[in-house]
């Protein structure tokens, strides 16, 4: 069983979803593909009211200075935005509708922790 999120006073609720707070491109992605289509709807209806409130918490904090305390709630929110796409234009499809298969794809910095803030470019 895995554990519950680490998260700021005032997302206590969020805290249920660890299974959606993922440090890397390549685990969100992975976690939405296998997926289901009532996973992603609950999620996405869940977190969608604390949206603002996540950005807004987590914007107090410089590009790579984001505190242990706050990186649940900030990877849940990038866990968003790789869902929502799904459920509001592929009507709840795990998969890109229509596309190559998606595990084909690689990121370039998929494996990055993206809490860092790595530039795109920068040294390696």
């Amino acid at each position: 069983m895995q554990k519950d999120a680490t998260v700021p006073p005032g997302f206590e609720n969020l805290a249920k979803y660890s299974k959606w707070s993922l440090p890397t491109t390549d685990q969100r992605a992975k976690a939405r593909r296998e997926a289901t289509s009532a996973e992603l709807s609950e999620f996405y209806d869940e977190v969608l009211p604390y949206l603002e409130k996540i950005l807004d918490e987590c914007d107090k904090y410089e590009l790579g200075t984001l505190p242990e305390s706050h990186r649940g709630i900030y990877d849940i929110a990038l866990s968003m935005a790789e869902i929502a796409p799904h459920i509001e234009f592929y009507k709840g499809a795990v998969g890109v509708p229509y596309a190559f298969e998606e595990a084909r794809f690689l990121a370039v910095h998929g494996a990055d922790e993206t809490w860092q803030a790595l530039p795109p470019n920068g040294p390696r």
